[in-house]
């Protein structure tokens, strides 16, 4: 059978299981690449959605992961969740043939309400099948390789979509000619191919074997119980409070950074999405980076560091207008770009490892589900009570000038000047902050102090630019971070204990 469950998986199995993964990856990245981010916030804005509209679309992709609570009894009930992530996916997507038919279909104001209807169930579905896939790479992906391999898929997924989002950008310039200037025509365009590659994805999915699930020792708790039993565990608790307050900070300024680089700071879709390009590369570049912390120290250590990081960038967003454009805007925002996505790298692999590696065997659908809740309820409301009251705060100001008096004249110099989105950056701030303390009650394995982080951080940037001199290259060669050389020899130490225990008990 097509979606038959194997028993044990062989080595090869396995492998082949991984590359189909990553090529699932990549068709994934080419969909959200054509369907989301700037090119979905920039065609409802033409459609003339409001800031409660663009707060809207935010809140429904979160908001619908509340579906893995069905989808939890869906995978317990009938444990074959290749067949449900399959199907559930298929679904999903083809509604974004319904939204790139949009323009051909209905006047802007119907318009609105289907592309809501339609990212709302494509969402709903997206999360059934998202429920049942956790589970199942919680069981694929070897424990040991969790950082490496997710780091891998996503280094690849990021590299792709670099130059995919570019060209998709220089297209829409382009067609705002071809289409009589009606750039709705162009987005629909990039949304239906985003609907090809993502039903290509679909057929990877098919293709990647899936281990059983294996049962909890005792006997089968009801489904309430399932579900709540992640609670009882103070540990993953922790974890859950911590990942729902990031998210509800990081989703109170996130999704308005293009509205606010498109609206208030004026500036053209080609230059915010060279900008997020600038991000991506950044990105990608120190993925395998944060992924081979993750897997030498923890990820929570990795989460200690990129954390407080992401938060300095939202800070940072306050001072782009002071009150308005200004010679460092550009400057500064190239630098934030740069900042966040070194920062988004480690935060997104190690919050999603994490709670892989913290849910038990056998029971992960139910703890990853209980996580994904907290973090739906929160990334869900966040962007709502952004887009109602972005509204409230237009032509309300808070500013901090110093003032210079002499007998010729005064100097102003503007310290400080929030409008409108700049107090919700601030605020998310001050939560980022309160969350980055929950971090700290959470227990890992092999979690190291984040000075050390840091520290090998430097050493890692620092090596290329020391190999550019010859002496250079000598220096880093009798430099070789001790603390890499403790983990390496302990690494090697568990490996050989494991052989010698695995051939003690082979007949």
């Amino acid at each position: 059978m097509l979606f038959a469950v194997k028993e044990q998986l062989t080595d090869d199995e396995i492998e082949s299981g991984l590359r189909s993964v990553i090529k699932d990856g990549l068709t994934t990245q080419t969909m959200v690449t054509l369907t989301g981010g700037a090119f979905l916030v920039a065609f409802a804005l033409k459609l003339g959605a409001s800031n409660l509209v663009i707060g809207l679309l935010a809140a429904i992709p979160p908001l619908a992961q509340l579906m893995q609570i069905p989808a939890v009894y869906l995978v317990e009930r009938y444990r074959v969740r290749r067949a449900i992530c399959a199907a559930a996916t298929a679904v999903s997507r083809s509604f974004w043939l319904l939204i790139a038919l949009i323009p051909f279909l209905f006047n802007p104001q119907i318009g609105l309400l289907v592309l809501l209807l339609g990212l709302l169930l494509y969402a709903s579905f997206g999360a059934i099948g998202s429920s049942s896939w956790n589970s199942w790479m919680h069981d694929l992906v070897p424990h040991d390789r969790l950082g490496a391999f997710f780091s891998k898929r996503m280094s690849l997924a990021t590299a792709i979509g670099i130059p995919l989002s570019l060209a998709a950008g220089l297209f829409v310039d382009y067609a705002w000619n071809v289409f009589d200037q009606n750039e709705l025509y162009s987005y629909s365009t990039l949304f239906f191919l985003g609907f090809l590659a993502g039903m290509l994805g679909v057929y990877f999915i098919t293709t990647v074997p899936e281990p059983r699930m294996l049962r909890p020792v005792e006997a089968q708790p009801s489904f309430l119980k399932t579900l709540l039993s992640p609670l009882r565990d103070g540990n993953f608790k922790k974890l859950v409070w911590f990942l729902s307050s990031w998210n509800f900070a990081v989703n109170l300024a996130a999704p308005f950074f293009t509205v606010y680089m498109l609206n208030r700071l004026g500036l053209q879709i080609s230059v915010v999405i060279a900008l997020l390009i600038v991000s991506q590369l950044m990105n990608l570049a120190f993925l395998r980076l944060w992924g081979n912390f993750a897997d030498r120290f923890s990820n929570k250590s990795v989460l200690g560091v990129s954390g407080p990081l992401f938060m300095l960038c939202i800070l940072a967003w306050t001072f782009t207008t002071l009150p308005g454009k200004y010679a460092l805007t550009m400057p500064l925002l190239v630098l934030i770009h740069i900042f966040m996505g070194i920062s988004t790298a480690g935060v997104t692999l190690a919050s999603g490892n994490i709670g892989l590696k913290l849910a038990p065997k056998g029971q992960a659908t139910a703890y990853l589900a209980a996580s994904t809740l907290g973090n739906s309820l929160a990334a869900g409301i966040a962007p709502i009570i952004g887009g109602s009251f972005a509204d409230f705060f237009v032509g309300r100001e808070l500013a901090w000038t110093l003032t210079y008096t002499t007998p010729t004249g005064k100097l102003v110099i503007p310290i400080l000047d929030f409008q409108q989105w700049d107090f919700f950056f601030f605020f998310a701030f001050l939560l980022g902050l309160y969350s980055i303390h929950r971090l700290a009650l959470v227990k890992e394995s092999g979690y190291v102090k984040e000075k050390l982080v840091v520290r090998e951080l430097i050493t890692e940037v620092k090596r290329p630019l020391r190999n550019f001199s010859t002496a250079g290259g000598l220096r880093f060669m009798i430099q070789f971070p001790l603390s890499l050389a403790r983990t390496t020899v302990e690494k090697a130490i568990e490996r050989k204990n494991q052989r010698n225990g695995n051939s003690r008990t082979q007949p």
